[in-house]
């Protein structure tokens, strides 16, 4: 929640390169049309143009966000990327996956923090195992 606005848009922007997208672009600034970025995902042959959004919100993000999103989508891709460090209402969950809307996929704060670690991006990861060993006295008694 600290970082500013602009730096929350060049995070996700690298990791949406880090998730094989190409040609991630953060075009979010005054006068944006409420469109953050955009990128080119590749999957196999088949490749389609990603537009996302950032949210900095501590609280839940509602339907409203993510139609209005649609809508600054409407005719320029069919895929969005709707990211915050929040949640989503479960209206906004209905609202992204309404049936013959464009599709927008949603990230919130708890899968972003998944995804940070997962391309270790800004974390470190260190793996400690710890090993407890408890005597039975009962089995060294029956010998």
């Amino acid at each position: 929640m600290a970082m500013q606005p602009d730096a929350f848009e060049r995070l996700a922007k690298r990791l949406l390169r880090e998730a094989d997208f190409d040609s991630v672009t953060v075009t979010g600034k005054s006068g944006d049309g409420g469109i953050d970025g955009f990128g080119v995902y590749r999957f196999g042959l088949v490749s389609f143009p990603v537009f996302f959004q950032c949210k900095r919100y501590r609280g839940s993000v509602g339907s409203g966000a993510v139609r209005d999103f649609r809508g600054a989508m409407s005719g320029r891709g069919d895929k969005g990327l709707l990211i915050t460090t929040g949640s989503f209402t479960a209206d906004a969950k209905r609202e992204a996956n309404r049936d013959g809307a464009q599709a927008i996929d949603l990230i919130d704060g708890d899968r972003l923090c998944d995804l940070l670690k997962q391309y270790e991006l800004g974390v470190r990861i260190e793996i400690r195992q710890v090993e407890e060993v408890s005597i039975e006295a009962s089995f060294f008694s029956d010998v």
